[in-house]
């Protein structure tokens, strides 16, 4: 697996890549990569950067895994490729951004238009094994991507990280709440959502009242 990362990352992360637990990380990925079916296309699993600069940055949402059907994954948490039909959680996520800011219902579940505002669709994990979830988990992937978030924590301000489900609510021991602006509620997967965790969170419309009081340009959900 060839590193490529986008130029504005590379300062903050390039000590990662030289480190023992990424090099052990990058020789696994590559040898699923060779011998089996993996998600996302080898070409977009740093696809989270490359849409979304560091400089641009003003909003983290965390996810766990990538998808792990055909044609689904693209590099961004919880978006799919254009066409594709929309899993449960997205369209949990639209249902709610619908109700949330009185708009149409999204018809295209690639989120790359968000990725380009300054939103990072960040995975905790960034690679999977076709139709096996959580395949690649407990590799390394983990312990690069709470290094993302501890440097964004550190190098920026005023981050709006979204933290939805019990896993993405273990990384605000990574974020400096005094100078990061971090929302919470359950995950928009069916199982949380029908029990009343996900509806009516109103996390699109606070992140850009946040934004917008801190005269920055609010995202177009």
């Amino acid at each position: 697996m060839q590193v490529k990362i986008a130029d504005s990352w590379k300062n903050i992360l390039q000590p990662e890549f030289e480190k023992a637990y990424f090099r052990e990380l990058t020789s696994f990925v590559k040898s699923e990569y060779e011998n089996h079916t993996c998600y996302p296309e080898g070409s977009t699993i740093f696809a989270a950067f490359d849409y979304c600069k560091l400089n641009d940055l003003k909003v983290v949402i965390i996810g766990q895994d990538p998808y792990h059907g055909p044609n689904q994954a693209n590099g961004l948490c919880f978006s799919v490729q254009d066409g594709i039909p929309h899993p449960p959680s997205l369209i949990n996520i639209f249902k709610e951004i619908s109700s949330d800011l009185n708009v149409a219902y999204p018809q295209s579940g690639n989120l790359e238009k968000w990725a380009k505002q300054g939103v990072l669709l960040l995975n905790a994990t960034l690679t999977v094994k076709a139709h096996e979830a959580g395949s690649h988990q407990k590799k390394g992937w983990e312990t690069f991507t709470d290094e993302v978030i501890k440097q964004i924590s550190k190098e920026k301000k005023d981050v709006v990280f979204l933290l939805w489900g019990g896993f993405a609510k273990k990384k605000s021991k990574l974020i400096d709440k005094k100078k990061h602006h971090i929302l919470e509620s359950g995950h928009p997967s069916p199982l949380s959502a029908n029990r009343g965790y996900w509806f009516g969170n109103q996390h699109f419309s606070k992140t850009n009242a946040f934004l917008k009081s801190i005269n920055k340009k609010e995202i177009i959900w």
